[in-house]
């Protein structure tokens, strides 16, 4: 059965009265209502609105005062002391042994009185809260924000943050990923925004109480800040605009709030796939050049043209970049590590025992060794996580190589793709020709050539040596230089003859093993001189001493 609206059904009952001219009671009986409806709905066209039953009585009755009282205590108390559901019913069973309601029934309750209770004090104020739309002018104020997202580093799920920098009026956006949200990130963030922007807002850029710039919030809007934070600001002339806390403050950026989600949905979803931050770096930096075609809502004009008017109202840049990263000195273990920031990093070997200086920056950590670096690795975002490179202890592995196979640099290597297929296939060769110790100690000399040959002509080489049978790291390291200089098959069969032809051999058979190629002759280059110099006045140098003797005792 259809159901009916009453307005519907009025509307029938009056039309059969008004053309058949049928009796309430016919009319009851046809549309299966009571007599009273149709009187009712003869009466009136418009059915009556139904009347509410009255409240039933709550099992809350007997202490919806009390539990009034907390909630309007909860209005002055701070935001992280304020009563929970479980609180209220603590007191309520402690102060007046009131045990009968559940939680859902409080639960029930306390949300739909919390917001009335808060109306009901604000009504005597001569103050509302609301938003005012605010003019923004070109070139004078920018907004920063952190936000987090998720994703594959190197084929690993990691939490990262997205840095972005907005400029008020145009729209402008610089993002940037970091590791974490440091102080080290928070000020290369501002960096590369004004690198990239050409300039700095002219009159000031708005934060939340963020921790890399604030270290205590005092009253109204004042902040003590880190020193620094304090220096950075100082070295690029421009101020900080600094939030209410809390959800209120969010609103006074509501600019950058906006674009940090709005830029993690669209452009970092799904999760992006990298192998460094570097390289997604560089593609954020190419999608906010494309982004300058994008129109905010409700303007006609795009976000890089409306850039291109404030970007000359812009503080100009100093001459030289603020050193965002920090210097440290740490001591070498024995274990060839440094620990920063509870992590720990591999140097090299010889360093062990001294310190070395380390430049501590927003994604990487820089080893020092003087003015030289000797190290350089990804920053680290867990405590007591290490990253290792098997280089660095090669010195101790030549005296230790039976350390070599559990190391943890090596099964980092290998996570990294730097310890291949075939140097493993060269290790098992010259393990199984000249034992586990000494094929180890091959293996770690033939890794030591990766400090002066590139990665890619020692592979080669490898392969040729496994080719033909051979572990010999010399022959290694001429196979590495040929493939360095490039020499082909002509090259080779000019210096060491052709091939012997199919039957040239014993058997009638072509030699089917492996050809040893022989280095380049060294070619010096011709002489320029015309012509030889005369040597006839030096001949006379090379006459024997007796001669000699004997013509001074005839002249005697």
């Amino acid at each position: 059965m259809v159901h009916k609206s009453r307005e519907v059904l009025f509307e029938k009952i009056r039309r059969a009265e008004r053309e058949q001219g049928l009796s309430g009671r016919e009319l009851a009986a046809r549309f299966k209502v009571s007599r009273n409806t149709v009187k009712v709905a003869l009466a009136s066209p418009v059915p009556p609105k139904r009347k509410s039953p009255p409240p039933r009585a709550s099992v809350l009755d007997p202490v919806k005062g009390f539990i009034d009282a907390m909630l309007r205590d909860d209005l002055e108390a701070p935001a992280k002391q304020r009563h929970t559901v479980v609180r209220v019913m603590e007191r309520l069973a402690a102060e007046h042994d009131f045990e009968l309601a559940g939680s859902t029934t409080v639960y029930d309750y306390v949300a739909r009185r919390r917001p009335e209770i808060r109306a009901e004090m604000s009504e005597g104020r001569r103050h509302l809260d609301g938003m005012v739309p605010q003019l923004k002018r070109p070139g004078e104020e920018a907004e920063v924000d952190f936000a987090d997202f998720w994703l594959d580093l190197a084929g690993q799920r990691r939490k990262c943050v997205l840095f972005t920098l907005r400029m008020s009026y145009s729209g402008k956006a610089v993002h940037r990923v970091y590791a974490t949200p440091s102080q080290e990130a928070f000020l290369e963030g501002h960096l590369d925004a004004f690198t990239a922007l050409g300039g700095v807002p002219s009159v000031h850029i708005r934060y939340d109480n963020l921790k890399p710039a604030v270290k205590q919030v005092l009253f109204g809007r004042s902040r003590i800040e880190s020193s620094r934070w304090a220096s950075f600001k100082s070295w690029y002339q421009f101020s900080a605009f600094y939030c209410a806390p809390g959800v209120d403050g969010a609103h006074e950026k509501g600019g950058v709030e906006h674009e940090g989600g709005r830029f993690r949905r669209k452009h970092l979803v799904p999760p992006p796939q990298v192998e460094s931050l570097a390289e997604l770096n560089e593609r954020l930096a190419a999608i906010d050049v494309a982004e300058d075609a994008r129109h905010v809502h409700g303007r006609p004009t795009s976000i890089g043209f409306d850039f291109e008017a404030e970007k000359e109202l812009l503080r100009p840049l100093p001459a030289d970049d603020f050193d965002c990263g920090i210097d440290l000195t740490p001591t070498v273990a024995r274990n060839s590590r440094i620990t920063v920031r509870q992590g720990y990093y591999s140097v090299p070997a010889k360093f062990i025992g001294s310190k070395v200086r380390v430049k501590l920056r927003a994604n990487e950590l820089w080893v020092f060794d003087g003015r030289q670096v000797v190290a350089r690795h990804p920053r680290l975002t867990r405590r007591y996580a290490y990253h290792d490179f098997l280089d660095h202890y090669l010195e101790v592995l030549l005296v230790k190589p039976g350390a070599f196979a559990g190391a943890s640099a090596l099964a980092q290597a290998r996570a990294e793709g730097g310890f291949t297929k075939v140097h493993e296939a060269f290790w098992a060769a010259a393990k199984a020709k000249c034992g586990d110790r000494e094929g180890t100690r091959m293996l770690i000399e033939v890794l030591l050539l990766h400090r002066q040959l590139p990665s890619e002509a020692l592979v080669a080489a490898m392969e040729t040596c496994l080719r033909i049978g051979s572990v010999s790291t010399d022959l290694v390291a001429i196979e590495a230089r040929k493939a360095m200089e490039g020499t082909d098959d002509e090259d080779a069969e000019r210096l060491t003859g052709p091939e012997p032809d199919a039957g040239a051999g014993p058997a009638g058979t072509q030699d089917a093993g492996a050809r040893v190629i022989s280095l380049h002759t060294r070619r010096l280059p011709a002489d320029a001189r015309p012509a030889l110099p005369d040597m006839s006045k030096y001949d006379r140098l090379l006459t024997p001493v007796a001669d000699r003797q004997q013509q001074k005792g005839h002249g005697a």
